[in-house]
């Protein structure tokens, strides 16, 4: 009788020793807002990675450049309304998208993607791999990040 007690292949998990993390420079000049942002989402989670562990920050550091060029389809630009709340009775506020591109044209795009992460402290964790400018300029020139287009 033969006994086989090893495995042709095996199911490697990733931890956060193991993990290779790299970092991404995406362009969101004429990107549809919500397109963009399901990609980045996937890119920041790690799911592309064939190392991909549910439970682990595996996913790359992405920089979004050009954020103030973003494009939203159909009147979402006018009808869309962002809600928060100041914490005072009768605090609530409201911002359509145009507005909210004018005073801080990257939080569009950051409320977007931390909308599409995880609702946990593993998702709190992967949105600061989110790194999000209006101008093409960054200042992670020296991690030597490769563009990807989307």
């Amino acid at each position: 009788m033969l006994i086989v007690d090893t495995l042709s292949y095996k199911t490697i998990s990733a931890n956060k020793n193991t993990v290779n993390k790299e970092w991404v420079v995406v362009d969101a000049q004429d990107a549809v807002l919500g397109r963009l942002a399901s990609e980045v989402a996937k890119i920041i989670r790690g799911k592309h990675k064939t190392s991909y562990t549910p439970h682990v920050d595996c996913g790359d550091n992405v920089i979004i450049i050009n954020a103030d060029k973003i494009k939203l389809t159909g009147k979402k630009m006018t009808d869309k309304i962002y809600v928060r709340h100041t914490g005072y009775p009768g605090g609530q506020r409201f911002q359509t998208p145009r507005e909210l591109l004018e005073k801080h044209p990257e939080r569009v795009i950051e409320k977007a993607v931390r909308g599409m992460l995880p609702k946990n402290r593993l998702g709190r964790r992967l949105f600061t791999n989110l790194f999000v400018y209006a101008k093409p300029e960054h200042p992670h020139s020296a991690q030597q990040p490769k563009e990807i287009q989307l």
